[in-house]
Order: structure tokens, then sequence, then C-alpha cells
């Protein structure tokens, strides 16, 4: 059976990838990348262009 999904527009800014993780060039001492995340600042994180008030009300 299909499911019915609301059609949240994607963001233009990120397209959809709202969360990003981007390399500081360090390591840690055991060695790996020092990482640190970015969200998209069009979407605040989201991946939608609605607000998640919005869709948080019509989904209830």
């Amino acid at each position: 059976m299909p499911q019915h999904t609301s059609n949240l527009p994607v963001c233009s800014h990120c397209d959809g990838f709202p969360n990003v993780a981007i390399t500081t060039g360090q390591t840690t001492p055991d060695g790996q990348r020092q990482t640190i995340t970015a969200d998209c600042p069009a979407c605040h994180g989201t991946g939608h262009t609605t607000p998640a008030r919005a869709y948080a009300r019509a989904g209830a």
C-alpha cells in the first residue's frame, strides 16, 4: 500500500543536504581527522524550505 507523505519543497541552497562535516586539517590524539559540523543557514538544518512548525502541525 502506498505511503502518503506531504510534498515538502527541498531547500534550494543545500539541495536537501543540510548538515555537512568539514575537516579542520588537524588530527585527534588517536589519529583521526578532527571535524566540525555546519548547518545550512537558509533552512537551519532541516533540508526543506517550509519551517518545521508548519509540517509538524500537518503531520499531527
